[in-house]
């Protein structure tokens, strides 16, 4: 494509950044689904073993059942517990208000896995003519209280990694050092650490140059992926060059407002602060 920056190279064996981004995902993706896997054995084989030993009789069917539907249930979680996380974290709160509402959050997570959980568990009992009985709810409910506390814990401590992962800067070797930017008949080569800043336009994506702003054809997307990690996305569009930024002021809302060198003020999304 000729708005495309000549010398830019993909690094991390060609990959662009969202490529990197999404390689780091699928890594992710498979390193929960082995541990869920080896947990779940562990789990089922223990619980098998512990039922032996007090004399109860219970068959291998039924105790998957139970730890699937658990699992199932937690999977189903994990978009509110990346929420959670993303949210109940510094700069937004200090570190002990953080623990405190996670603290306060288990309850009602632990209320919806189990009750979520025993309807699963009824439903699979009656598709074979059985029935499932969770007797005793308020000492069941400690119970398992006491369980999904240190499954929410893990689950924040693997939503709270993936976040990172994600976020991190991708490695410099990933930027573009020109940008060329086609100007009617002329080519703009605009050196990337002399940006300052581009953000959506319509169909372009504006460039500021030192005192100039450029109308680049492309999206922002791909700018990102062209500039590499010394840009931080501060808004859905809108890129700034981290080297460039002096200071960063927080509002209430999260939202806040980064200051440039030049004295430029942009404003930023609390979506996106962790990044910067």
């Amino acid at each position: 494509m000729a708005d495309r920056a000549a010398g830019t190279n993909g690094g991390g064996g060609g990959a662009s950044g969202d490529a990197l981004r999404r390689r780091h995902l699928l890594w992710l993706i498979a390193g929960g689904i082995a541990f869920i896997a080896i947990q779940s054995v562990a789990n089922v084989e223990s619980t098998i073993e512990d039922m032996a030993k007090l004399g109860v009789a219970e068959t291998r069917a039924h105790v998957w059942t139970w730890q699937l539907t658990s699992v199932a249930v937690w999977i189903a979680l994990i978009p509110l517990l990346w929420w959670l996380t993303a949210r109940l974290r510094p700069p937004r709160f200090s570190w002990g208000m953080a623990v405190l509402l996670h603290a306060l959050a288990t309850a009602p997570v632990s209320l919806v896995h189990v009750v979520a959980m025993v309807a699963l568990r009824k439903l699979v009992y009656a598709s074979g003519g059985e029935s499932y009985a969770f007797d005793d709810w308020p000492m069941a409910l400690l119970y398992e209280y006491r369980k999904d506390v240190a499954t929410y814990a893990m689950g924040l401590a693997f939503v709270g990694f993936g976040q990172w992962l994600l976020a991190r800067p991708l490695p410099e070797s990933d930027a573009a050092t020109i940008l060329e930017i086609p100007d009617g008949n002329m080519v703009h080569r605009v050196p990337v650490d002399e940006i300052d800043w581009a953000a959506s336009a319509g169909n372009y994506v504006e460039i500021a140059w030192g005192q100039r702003i450029l109308l680049h054809r492309s999206t922002l997307a791909a700018v990102e992926d062209q500039l590499g990690s010394g840009f931080a996305r501060i808004h859905r569009g809108r890129l700034v060059r981290r080297a460039a930024v002096r200071s960063v002021e927080t509002d209430r809302s999260g939202d806040f407002t980064v200051t440039l060198a030049g004295g430029t003020e942009l404003r930023g999304s609390r979506r996106f602060r962790e990044g910067l």
